[in-house]
């Protein structure tokens, strides 16, 4: 009895183990069937990642982009220095006026005319005034012809137009002002001669 039990449960040993040999080959085979496990996608269905500017395909986020010539979108403040529109002016402290002071003239002075030949060949005649203020006061004769009939004229000449020198007597030089004489009679080369002479001084004197 224990014999046959021993038989019946080897038997049924035997059969599982063949059934699993068999069963193993087709077990790999569909194994082999099964298709392979697809990476998850977090890109939600429909949504095309590409589409979003935002997501990359990798699923980062892109860095954004810089346009050259664009102003970035804090610009830094520029600094700026106001500098005042008017004008510096230095205003000068007036100077004093100048004064010029002449040294101060002596109020009588004497003035000599140039030496004038006769026409006639006699001699020179020169003439010097004296001037006080703008006044002639006297006229002197420094150069006559000389000899002969000459003393006369030249005496005649001298004593009209310079005066004698006797009190209250005024020459015709002081009394006129001028070299506009009256031309002494018998002498008129040596009166033209006395007056342009007398003419050039007052000209130098005034």
């Amino acid at each position: 009895m224990r014999r046959a039990l021993f038989a019946i449960t080897g038997l049924a040993a035997s059969t599982a183990a063949l059934v699993v040999l068999k069963g193993s080959p087709g077990t790999t085979q569909v194994a082999q069937n099964l298709p392979t496990a697809q990476p998850v996608n977090p890109t939600p269905q429909g949504v095309d990642p590409s589409a979003d500017p935002a997501v990359g395909p990798t699923g980062a986020a892109p860095k954004p982009s810089v346009t050259a010539g664009a102003p970035s979108s804090s610009p830094k403040p520029t600094r700026t220095t106001a500098r005042p529109s008017g004008t510096k002016t230095t205003a000068k402290a007036p100077s004093a006026p100048r004064t010029t002071t002449k040294p101060p003239q002596s109020t009588t002075r004497r003035v000599t005319g140039p030496p004038v030949d006769t026409a006639d060949g006699y001699g020179y005649v020169q003439v010097q005034i004296v001037v006080s203020g703008n006044r002639i006061i006297e006229a002197t004769t420094l150069a006559l012809p000389s000899g002969g009939e000459s003393d006369i004229h030249s005496a005649d000449v001298r004593n009209t137009y310079n005066g004698t020198g006797a009190p209250n007597t005024p020459s015709e030089v002081v009394r006129k002002q001028s070299a506009n004489l009256n031309t002494v009679s018998g002498a008129t080369e040596t009166s033209n001669a006395y007056k342009t002479s007398l003419r050039a001084a007052i000209e130098q004197a005034f």
